[in-house]
C-alpha cells in the first residue's frame, strides 16, 4: 500500500460511495417492492397477478434491469478501484461473490417465476399449488432482500476505514 496515491486513494473512496450509495437505493427500491407491491400480487392468485403485466400492472422489469446494471458496473468499479488496497480488494470481492450468487439466484428463480405468474395472468391456466408457489417466491424474497441489505451493510465498515487511511 506504499505506493497508493492521494487521487487513487479519493478515486477509491468515489467509487466505493457510489456503489453503495446506489447499493443503498436498491435496498429502498427492494424493500418497498417486498412490503408493498409483493403482498397485493401474492395475497390471491392468480386474481391479482394482473399488477404484474406489462403496461396494465407495475412492470418492474426495465427499472430493475438499468438498476442492476448501473450498480454492477459501479461495484466492479470500486473493485477496480480498490485493487491496490488489499484489505478493500479482498472484502469487496467477498461481497461481490455473494452479491453476485443472489443475482444468479435471481436470474434462475425469481426472474422465470416472475414470468410464469404473467403468462398466468394473460392466459388464465389452471396451476396445481399456486398458492404455495406464490407464498414460496415471497418466503424466499424476503431471504434474498436480507442477503442484499446485508451486503449492503458491509460496504460501510470498508467505506470508513478506506477514508480514515487519508486521515
Amino acid at each position: 500500500m506504499d505506493n497508493i496515491t492521494t487521487g487513487y486513494l479519493m478515486r477509491a473512496e468515489l467509487w466505493l460511495f457510489i456503489t453503495t450509495l446506489l447499493y443503498f437505493l436498491m435496498n429502498g427500491a427492494q424493500l418497498f417492492e417486498t412490503l408493498v407491491f409483493v403482498p397485493k400480487w401474492t395475497e390471491a392468485p392468480p386474481a391479482n397477478f394482473n399488477l404484474l403485466l406489462d403496461g396494465r400492472g407495475a412492470s418492474l422489469k426495465n427499472f430493475w434491469i438499468v438498476f442492476h446494471s448501473i450498480h454492477e458496473v459501479t461495484f466492479l468499479l470500486a473493485i477496480v478501484f480498490c485493487w491496490k488496497i488489499d484489505f478493500a480488494r479482498n472484502w469487496l470481492l467477498i461481497l461481490f461473490a455473494v452479491h453476485f450468487a443472489v443475482r444468479v439466484w435471481t436470474l434462475a428463480f425469481f426472474a422465470p417465476n416472475i414470468i410464469h405468474f404473467q403468462k398466468i395472468a394473460e392466459t388464465p391456466v389452471v396451476v396445481n399449488d399456486l398458492a404455495a408457489k406464490t407464498s414460496l417466491w415471497q418466503t424466499l424474497n424476503y431471504i434474498r432482500v436480507a442477503i442484499f441489505i446485508a451486503v449492503s451493510i458491509g460496504l460501510i465498515p470498508l467505506c470508513i476505514r478506506i477514508w480514515n487511511l487519508r486521515a
